[in-house]
């Protein structure tokens, strides 16, 4: 199928795109690397009248270190993220869900930004940015604002982004030395969409037990979520498999996964249970050097 009509600005600087924005509000859409968004209006999903081609635009596209943390240009490819050697010493779980990101053709061209702006329930790296604590910069013509990943996700494909607002970076607290992650995802086909995936970092304390532990999901509701229960139930226990056991039982009671032609809420359950106990087992045994 072909798009709807609409009006095609290839922007050459920030300036050019908040102009753009101000002027036709909801009716604009950016277009980043268009892996999403370009399929969707072909399905006529989505029918903007106007995109804001970002490809020309200086200064999105960076890779940064900055006080513990790192910093992201939102046309940052995701192919990049992948093969960057500093992002896979320092942050090895955001590398480890780029790799999981469709094809290789599709990662080459699809952007960091772009994919978490779509805010795709079952996309890998939103529960990535919520364990992580990202913080995203967004700008429009009145300025620039911050927003927490914790309060970007608003629900299936909805941001906390106003129709005048882009976004243009993001900044990612890495995790303390020693800390253990994991990324593990569930598709029906080798590099199908994901029916659902798990995002997981393990800190460990002097005496060795869990001093703080991060689990985010994927494909387990209308946005990807924090299993914040599953967290407390690990503090200050040992790193082992009844530890992780009860981690992920505690994750399954708080969830009421959609149902729909991929798989029952019942399979989805049984699925973050599963992925949740495999994610914190290889992050557990990586935080203890294993």
């Amino acid at each position: 199928m072909k798009p709807p009509s609409f009006k095609y600005f290839a922007a050459q600087n920030v300036e050019e795109v908040l102009a753009l924005l101000a002027e036709h509000g909801d009716e604009a859409r950016v277009l980043a690397g268009g892996q999403s968004l370009v399929q969707e209006m072909n399905a006529r999903r989505t029918r903007p009248r106007v995109l804001v081609d970002l490809n020309r635009v200086p200064g999105l596209d960076f890779v940064q270190n900055a006080n513990g943390s790192l910093l992201l240009g939102s046309m940052t490819r995701t192919s990049t993220v992948e093969r960057d050697a500093p992002i896979a010493a320092s942050l090895p779980l955001l590398a480890e869900a780029a790799a999981r990101v469709g094809h290789v053709a599709v990662r080459n061209r699809g952007t960091v930004g772009g994919n978490v702006a779509h805010a795709d329930p079952a996309a890998n790296l939103p529960p990535v940015m919520l364990v992580l604590d990202a913080e995203f910069t967004v700008r429009s013509e009145n300025g620039e604002r911050t927003v927490a990943a914790a309060d970007f996700f608003k629900g299936a494909h909805v941001t906390a982004l106003e129709p005048t607002e882009f976004l243009t970076g993001l900044r990612l607290a890495k995790p303390p030395p020693g800390a253990g992650s994991a990324f593990i995802e569930i598709s029906r086909r080798g590099r199908g969409w994901g029916l659902g995936g798990v995002a997981a970092v393990v800190s460990l304390a002097d005496d060795g037990t869990v001093a703080n532990a991060r689990i985010g999901l994927s494909g387990m509701a209308q946005t990807a979520l924090r299993a914040n229960e599953a967290e407390d139930a690990m503090r200050g226990r040992e790193p082992s498999t009844g530890t992780w056991t009860a981690a992920a039982e505690a994750a399954v009671r708080a969830l009421n996964p959609p149902a729909d032609v991929h798989a029952s809420s019942e399979y989805r359950r049984h699925l973050a249970g599963a992925l949740v106990r495999r994610a914190l087992a290889v992050a557990g045994a990586r935080a203890e050097g294993r």
